[in-house]
């Protein structure tokens, strides 16, 4: 019983040879990577941009409207 379990055990590359693989998936990784061209980043940016004011527009009117309330509550 104790064979079968050692024969079916993986055996595990040193650690040079885990790191070597590592570093080799990475480089794989980063061929796959495709540079956005510059009318796609300004569309972006400009998408990152409206999305952003429009998230200060809704913080900004919960916290003058929440604000509006409790002077109206405890006022």
């Amino acid at each position: 019983m104790a064979k079968a379990r050692e024969t079916q055990k993986a055996v595990k590359p040193n650690v040079f040879m885990r790191i070597g693989l590592f570093i080799k998936q990475i480089i794989d990784e980063l061929r796959k990577v495709v540079s956005p061209t510059s009318k796609g980043l300004f569309a972006w940016s400009f998408a990152v941009f409206v999305f952003v004011l429009f998230l200060m527009l809704i913080v900004t009117g919960m916290d003058l409207g929440l604000g509006k309330l409790m002077l109206w509550i405890f006022g």
